[in-house]
């Protein structure tokens, strides 16, 4: 099962975060927003299918993101949550904390921002466009 995402960079992309990543339907950033590697996106949480919804808010289901530069590619691993509401209208969190809230994908993520391939960040921070592949295994 699979969601794909378009995204785009920023010249603020930093990634240095240490616990997350994120990408959001904001067009604009600031430098505080070090987690957030991907805006403007195309789709969020709330245009998931209930079948991906479902299957995602499962402790056993594995929740791969592959993400793609023109130059770059990186994929992270981690979990879906029973207690995932895939709700948030905006922000798509992937984190290495158990933490859950309406912005959280998955949990237990084996990256967080400051581990993402860096090449695909200089990518993102000169502006160019990313695919992100959501597959649920």
């Amino acid at each position: 099962m699979n969601f794909k995402i378009k995204a785009k960079g920023h010249e603020n992309v930093l990634s240095l975060h240490k616990s997350t990543f994120e990408i959001t339907k904001d067009k604009d950033l600031g430098l505080a927003g070090d987690c957030i590697i991907g805006l403007d996106i195309d789709k969020s949480m709330e245009d998931f299918p209930d079948e991906f919804k479902e299957k995602l808010a499962n402790d056993d289901t594995k929740v791969i993101v592959e993400l793609k530069t023109p130059n770059a590619s990186d994929t992270i691993e981690g979990y879906g949550h029973h207690d995932l509401t895939l709700s948030h209208p905006t922000d798509i969190v992937c984190r290495k904390s158990t933490f859950v809230c309406s912005r959280t994908l998955m949990i237990k993520s084996n990256k967080a921002a400051i581990d993402l391939n860096r090449d695909l960040i200089k990518d993102l921070a000169n502006g160019e466009s990313m695919d992100v592949n959501i597959k649920l295994i």
